[in-house]
């Protein structure tokens, strides 16, 4: 019962509203220009900027809008839909049969004059008695408005009647919404597509911190809007976004004193003429130059924001406009036709008050009768041309148009049908740009990058610089020729506009806590990082082998360091080494020619002999650790010291073990020194060393030394060392030498309680303490130095345990040899030499 009673409801409503009479509400609003036809396209322009209003005191009736100050751009927006509309008409090639009517109001600039024209072109301009409401509009298609807030209104009320609307001006992005917006088209790009190509603008030119103005209303903030977030993601930062609406004058003071203040040489500017015009007065008073002004279709070929004051300031401004177009045949249509059809009073009007009122309406136009030169620079005319020819051409569809055949004038067009029919138009017009819709009702993207210049006459000009079609492959979409710009305040060169100035190579960008990221410090790559392009956010580490250069620019190879035959402490250590032998070859040589006097005879030869040959393997093997480590010659150093090392150890220890069984023999029933003759003391030597040549060989098998490139110790260079392999068998090495000093240490320990005259034994001793205090500290020094110092100290530690047990042993020897020619032997055993006398054991005569 309740789904009966809701449709009884609504069919007697709609039983009630068909039969509802039509009555106009308050006066009649008639058209600027009109004209009848079998299909009537509507348009509303503001021809006229300032509205008068009349006054609201309600004491009596309120007199209509009043509107003055001619509009020169729209003016001439009026002028090409009726030239459009009439070439249409006289060609009779796309509607042969059909005429086109046309119906023009003027909103005067004002949303309240607007939304009243906008009543008006829905609905009849009279209506006779009696006749009633059908639901239906007269018009068809609306073209209009020039600017996207009055659009968004003209939209919202036409569109629950499907009603199309083209519009030839209005940029916003949010009329792109199908879904709020069905039947809206447009000739003109969507700013959403102006906005990203301006944020490519101003990437292209390098400039990376700009402000940002822009008119506080629909066209202004979503474009605005699109800008910001286009900027932020091409890298470009925005150091203040201020905006005002043209009847705000607090706001307009507090954008100009912004942009004064401000550190940004470039500003964009998403602003309609309106408020361009106001923006640079203001610009102009307070001589603010130097500025470089990006601006958008709404301004940027407006000829009534340029005048010799204003052009000072606005000097170099750049941006992106719509092509410019000729159109064959509207020029002469200005100057003639136009004024002696769309203006002309000699038609008949059936009501008085309506012939009064048209004919009076246009007289203020009259002034620009003979006024043409701005006709080529209005580039918003082509859009409406555009606009007007693709009702034409979707009316061609609907009403099946043939050549020759005509039109079905007979067939009913309703407005949802024209909307479906628009999306299908794809034609091309004679000036050679394509028509048609995408699926929001928006245009393909195509603009010229204008530069405001001044010629050499004096005149102002918009030249073109370059274009951006986005329907170009992607490589090819965007061009602009600097070198043909002229820049702010008239300039050559091409302002900068940067919060930081670039990171060169070898820095990174560190941005300054609190700012944008535009703003940043550059701070030099640590070691061993590098960053190779500018402006880089990061640097990269350098792989292992190679290390930065001192630009920070490039991984170069570390440097090798190992201990080298050409450098200074290489050549010393080289040199002492060298010395070394050459001092145990002549003893070798002076004992060798000496070996029939009493010392030679009486000092053990054989073991003599032997220590001068370790002695000379002993300081050839320090070479072997200078140079660049090889796998031989890692494995050669360490056997060959450790080797030579105990053959040396092991000739002294034989030589104390003499010196104290020559002391115990002498003791009454000894029998001691047959048991530790010639024989067995070269036996000890030889088992002394094959144990340290095992521990080597089995070092050797197991895990051998081998050249190592250390980079952990130093991070800038690599240390090229010989690694142990195995440091139990280093060890191992070093603890048996120890082990037999120690050794002989505590032999010739024992020695201390021999006569004094007894010299050779104390002087083992000392050379054996030497050799041992040598050795405890080279360990922890070998442990503490860096990279070839550890080298070095191995080679000085045996360098110098070498030179002690040469000195102490046999320069005394060598000493009598030269002075007293090899001594006398005296019967108790000594030999003598002046006043020196010195007790040998081991040799000949012991």
């Amino acid at each position: 019962l309740y789904f009966l009673n809701t449709l009884l409801l609504f069919h007697h409503l709609n039983a009630k509203a068909e039969n509802t009479l039509c009555r106009m509400m308050g006066d009649t609003k008639y058209p600027l220009f009109s004209k009848e036809g079998d299909v009537t396209i509507g348009a509303v322009f503001a021809v006229r900027s300032k509205e008068k209003l009349p006054s609201f005191a309600f004491t009596q009736k309120p007199q209509p809008l009043s509107c003055s100050s001619v509009t020169l751009r729209d003016f001439r927006l009026a002028q090409i839909m009726l030239f459009a509309v009439e070439e249409i008409n006289r060609n009779g090639i796309l509607l042969p049969n059909v005429s086109i009517g046309y119906r023009i109001y003027d909103t005067c600039g004002s949303r309240l004059s607007s939304m009243s024209a906008i009543m008006a072109l829905m609905n009849n301009q009279e209506f006779e008695a009696g006749q009633r409401c059908n639901g239906q509009t007269p018009i068809h298609a609306i073209i209009g408005e020039t600017e996207s807030a009055t659009t968004v209104i003209l939209s919202r009320t036409t569109g629950p009647f499907k009603i199309p609307v083209i519009s030839h001006s209005a940029g916003c992005d949010c009329l792109s919404n199908r879904k709020d917006y069905p039947s809206f088209f447009r000739t003109k790009t969507s700013d959403y597509k102006q906005s990203r190509a301006l944020a490519l603008l101003v990437k292209h030119l390098g400039w990376t911190w700009v402000g940002a103005v822009n008119s506080d209303n629909d066209y202004g903030n979503y474009g605005m809007e699109i800008f910001l977030n286009a900027a932020k993601k091409e890298g470009i930062c925005v150091e203040y976004t201020v905006k005002f609406y043209r009847t705000e004058y607090e706001k307009l003071q507090k954008v100009v004193k912004t942009m004064k203040q401000g550190t940004a040489k470039v500003v964009v500017a998403f602003v309609t003429f309106f408020e361009m015009e106001l923006l640079v007065k203001q610009l102009s008073i307070q001589n603010i130059t130097g500025i470089q002004m990006v601006g958008v279709v709404g301004w940027i070929t407006s000829k009534t924001v340029i005048t010799p004051n204003t052009f000072r300031v606005m000097k170099g401004s750049l941006g992106f406009a719509v092509r410019k177009n000729y159109i064959e045949g509207f020029l002469d249509f200005v100057m003639k036709t136009f004024w002696d059809t769309a203006l002309s009073c000699s038609q008949r009007y059936e009501n008085v008050s309506q012939a009064e009122l048209n004919c009076s309406r246009p007289q203020d136009l009259l002034v620009l009768k003979n006024y043409t030169e701005d006709v080529p620079e209005h580039r918003n005319i082509s859009n409406v041309y555009k606009a007007v020819y693709a009702v034409a051409y979707a009316l061609h569809s609907l009403l099946k148009c043939r050549e020759r055949g005509g039109c079905e004038k007979d067939l009913t067009i309703q407005p949802q049908q024209l909307v479906e029919a628009l999306k299908k138009v794809n034609f091309t017009v004679k000036f050679g740009d394509r028509v048609w819709f995408d699926r929001t009702g928006d245009a393909v993207a195509q603009y010229e990058v204008v530069n405001w210049q001044q010629d050499s006459d004096g005149s102002f000009q918009f030249k073109a610089v370059g274009y951006y079609d986005a329907s170009l492959p992607p490589d090819q979409r965007f061009v602009l020729n600097t070198e043909n710009i002229i820049w702010a305040g008239g300039q050559l060169q091409k302002p900068r506009s940067v919060c930081s100035e670039s990171c060169p190579p070898g820095t990174r960008k560190a941005e300054q806590k609190g700012r944008p990221v535009c703003c940043y410090d550059c701070i030099t790559c640590a070691d061993g990082e590098i960053s190779n392009e500018t402006d880089s956010n990061n640097c990269m580490q350098c792989p292992g082998e190679f290390w930065s250069n001192a630009e920070k620019n490039k991984c170069v190879l570390k440097a090798v360091e190992f201990l080298s035959f050409t450098e200074v402490m290489g050549i010393v250590l080289v040199f002492f080494s060298l010395f070394g032998v050459g001092i145990t070859v002549l003893v070798t040589v002076l004992f060798y020619s000496k070996k029939d006097t009493p010392i030679v005879k009486a000092n053990n030869s054989e073991l003599s002999f032997l220590l001068l040959f370790s002695l000379t393997l002993c300081f050839l093997c320090s070479l072997t650790f200078i140079g660049r480590p090889t796998e031989w010659s890692c494995m050669l150093r360490h056997t060959a010291f450790g080797i030579t090392f105990v053959l040396c150890i092991s000739c002294v220890l034989g030589k104390t073990l003499v010196v104290l069984m020559a002391f115990k023999a002498t003791l009454p029933g000894s029998n001691v020194m047959k048991w530790f003759g010639p024989v067995q003391q070269r036996l000890s030597v030889l088992a002394f060393t094959l144990i340290q040549v095992l521990i080597c060989v089995l070092w050797l098998t197991i895990s051998p030394p081998f050249p190592n490139k250390n980079m952990k110790y130093y991070k800038e260079k690599i240390i090229l060392e010989c690694s142990l392999g195995s440091t139990v068998g280093f060890w191992a090495v070093l603890g048996y030498i120890g082990l037999l000093a120690l050794l002989c240490f505590i032999l010739a320990f024992l020695a201390r309680t021999l006569p004094d005259n007894f010299n050779e034994a104390k002087f083992i001793t000392f050379s054996i303490l030497i050799f041992c205090a040598v050795w405890i500290t080279f360990i922890p020094a070998y442990v503490s130095s860096p990279g070839k110092f550890t080298v070095a100290v191995e080679i000085f530690a045996i360098l110098a345990s070498r030179y002690k047990l040469l000195f102490y042993i046999f320069a005394p020897k060598c000493y009598i040899i030269l002075v007293c020619y090899g001594g006398h032997i005296l019967p108790q055993g000594e030999v003598t030499c002046g006043d020196t006398n010195m007790v040998l054991t081991g040799g000949e005569n012991t």
